[in-house]
């Protein structure tokens, strides 16, 4: 919907009826997923109640390092993203794509269960939103659209919450993806956290969202509310740890190839795929086909992947990329170039997860700060390594 025709449609509501807002999302027969505490860190996972957000939590996070404590403070979303995305809710970790039984001498396809889960997703990110928009273009901008991803994507009800505050991997600013979300909700919340005061300043992004914003115990937001708010994403702005310079990135990246740079992270990297498996954009995926014992039943699942497995490049031979050098040359470089030619982005919302989840503490903006700084001239290097004949 054009934000033009929601205009007046901000209201705000106190902290002590957020609880409100879950009731409207259960009433519409939606399964509210949020942040929670657990297993030391802040994930998503089903939410029953406001209650269960994490108030008065969160986090401290560096290269390779995460760790969340206790404020005792009021903010239920006074913490940076963590290691759980929500991609795994629109692009599951596995999936089975078909089932099949013995049937005479052929066999039968059989129809899979179940209906597709209609979420409402509760503290969605400026930068979760540019990854949802990156998945959007791969699963459903192309010639080839995931029906699964199709299904969960156009049922799901999104409510966003502006960043008040930023962590130390964060370079949102950078790329251009936050800290204030501008488009692609629902429902938007700013969490305005000033003296003693613990409200939350609602906007309504569709007609849909204005529909349960009506239903809410709130009264019209005035020009202080929304100057609060816009104070605290200026804050967030002024905490990001870090920053990306994108000007010519894609074109550098590809004639740095030869870097000795990649012989030094080569060094660092335990090609674990921590990086791949928390970034919210990532989607490689392998397929495995089974079998049961008495030949009588099949199924194929598809499972998230990463490029830093070295089976991930096999081809009849032997894998295209051999070396821990060439799969994280592959990773990077494809975040920042290829992506651009394949879907007119980079593959980089600047969350920063991959930076703190790397367990040697591997940061890509200091890699990519490093690249920059060698200068290799235009006209050399080389593009790709398809053959594996510039493997390492």
């Amino acid at each position: 919907m054009d934000r033009d025709a929601l205009d007046g449609a901000a209201r705000v509501l106190t902290g002590g009826e957020l609880d409100a807002l879950f009731t409207a999302l259960t009433d519409r027969g939606l399964t509210v997923v949020g942040p929670m505490v657990r297993d030391g860190a802040v994930v998503y996972d089903r939410l029953a109640s406001a209650c269960e957000l994490p108030e008065g939590w969160s986090d401290e996070q560096g290269p390779g390092h995460y760790r969340v404590h206790h404020t005792g403070g009021p903010a239920r979303f006074g913490y940076t993203v963590g290691p759980h995305s929500w991609k795994q809710f629109l692009f599951p970790p596995e999936r089975r794509l078909w089932r099949a039984e013995r049937a005479g001498a052929g066999f039968q396809v059989l129809a899979e269960d179940g209906e597709t889960p209609r979420y409402a997703f509760v503290g969605v990110r400026a930068c979760e939103f540019a990854a949802i928009a990156i998945q959007d273009r791969v699963f459903l901008g192309g010639r080839y659209v995931d029906p699964d991803y199709r299904a969960r994507r156009e049922r799901v009800f999104l409510v966003a919450v502006n960043c008040g505050q930023a962590g130390a991997t964060c370079f949102c600013a950078s790329v251009g993806t936050g800290p204030r979300v501008t488009a692609g909700y629902d429902l938007l919340l700013s969490e305005l956290l000033e003296g003693e005061r613990h409200d939350f300043l609602i906007e309504a992004g569709s007609e849909r969202g204005r529909e349960v914003l009506d239903t809410l115990p709130t009264r019209p937001a005035g020009p202080a509310d929304h100057a609060a708010a816009e104070r605290a994403t200026a804050r967030a702005a002024e905490q990001l740890g870090r920053t990306v310079e994108l000007e010519g990135l894609k074109d550098l990246l590809q004639r740095s190839h030869d870097s000795p740079r990649w012989d030094d992270v080569a060094a660092r990297c335990l090609t674990c795929g921590n990086c791949t498996q928390v970034c919210p954009t990532c989607f490689c995926t392998s397929v495995e086909d089974t079998t049961d014992l008495s030949g009588t039943t099949a199924e194929r699942v598809r499972r998230w992947d990463s490029c830093f497995s070295v089976d991930f490049s096999y081809l009849h031979g032997g894998s295209v990329r051999r070396s821990g050098k060439a799969r994280y040359r592959q990773w990077l470089t494809h975040k920042f170039a290829g992506w651009v030619d394949q879907f007119g982005t980079t593959g980089c919302v600047g969350c920063g997860r991959c930076v703190t989840w790397c367990p040697a503490g591997i940061d890509i903006t200091a890699e990519l700060a490093a690249l920059r700084a060698e200068g290799v001239p235009p006209g050399e290097g080389v593009e790709d390594d398809v053959d594996g004949s510039h493997d390492a």
